[in-house]
């Protein structure tokens, strides 16, 4: 089924008119998970100007409610804003359901959690190892699932995964995830290769360094270490770019809607890297 949408980009002007190109994303229904802010809010208020039906969800309440009300200040648009922790087992199942019975059968699903805490080998136990793997791995596991058979049945769906550099480039006192976003790669790929035959196209997106809170955190965490202070921290990452700035959450965000609509047809189990050039593997 293929629905109208546009989105506006840097197209040349032929005939005194800016061609537009149609995402297709119109009337789809979309799930944004930890959309409370950065590159998941981003996201769905990208989503949400292509005309797509949206649902965001996050653990915090109140973060949540003001991203509803900024994505949607007025209510003509029909935000549906749900609480969830997508760390917990039932969690998964429960968030599709409101989301089927209030706006419709999942189109798209964009699976944004926040990434495990900073640390190193001595400084992560057993427990802070399945608090991650819960999180990062069996979250966007679990919401798959729940999703793909709707998506199946259609023929038509979209699940695309913001991951990090790190799965081609590990990131100093980033061990968690190092590790378990690479884990995360593979079961994507897996699972790419097993639906794209019914039309579900799964992908990644890999963002580099992006002003976003879950980087600030990471940089504040450098500060502790005496590595450097939060503004001499964002001024090396910097140097570390090719382009030489971190990105801004709407260049992740632009991506990812690409990655979820109809125009890439064509794409399947990719791991896109958004970093400025940062990483210098292909």
């Amino acid at each position: 089924m293929d629905r109208g949408g546009s989105y506006d980009i840097d197209l040349p002007i032929r005939g005194g008119v800016r061609e537009i190109m149609d995402l297709g994303l119109k009337g789809r229904c979309v799930l944004v998970s930890g959309a409370s802010s950065g590159i998941g809010l981003a996201a769905a208020q990208l989503f949400v100007e292509e005309g797509a039906r949206v649902a965001i969800c996050a653990r915090g309440v109140e973060r949540l409610e003001a991203a509803r009300r900024q994505l949607d200040p007025d209510g003509s648009r029909g935000v549906l804003a749900l609480a969830a922790d997508l760390s917990q087992a039932a969690a998964a199942r429960a968030l599709q359901q409101q989301v089927q019975s209030q706006i419709g059968p999942v189109d798209v699903l964009v699976n944004n959690v926040g990434g495990p805490p900073p640390g190193n080998t001595g400084s992560v136990d057993d427990a802070g190892w399945a608090r991650a793997v819960e999180l990062t791995l069996m979250s966007a596991v679990r919401m798959a699932r729940v999703v793909l058979p709707g998506m199946r049945a259609q023929r038509w769906g979209r699940i695309v995964n913001v991951s990090s550099t790190s799965v081609k480039q590990p990131i100093d006192n980033l061990l968690l995830s190092n590790s378990i976003r690479m884990a995360v790669l593979g079961w994507a790929k897996t699972l790419a290769n097993e639906v794209a035959q019914d039309n579900v196209l799964v992908n990644t997106v890999c963002p580099g360094w992006t002003r976003t809170p879950r980087v600030q955190q990471v940089l504040d965490a450098s500060a502790r270490q005496g590595a450097a202070d939060g503004m001499s921290a964002q001024e090396s990452v910097a140097r570390g770019v090719p382009l030489k700035r971190m990105a801004e959450p709407r260049e992740i965000a632009d991506v990812i809607v690409f990655l979820a609509s109809a125009r890439a047809s064509y794409v399947s189990g990719a791991a896109v890297s958004v970093d400025g050039g940062m990483v210098q593997g292909y």
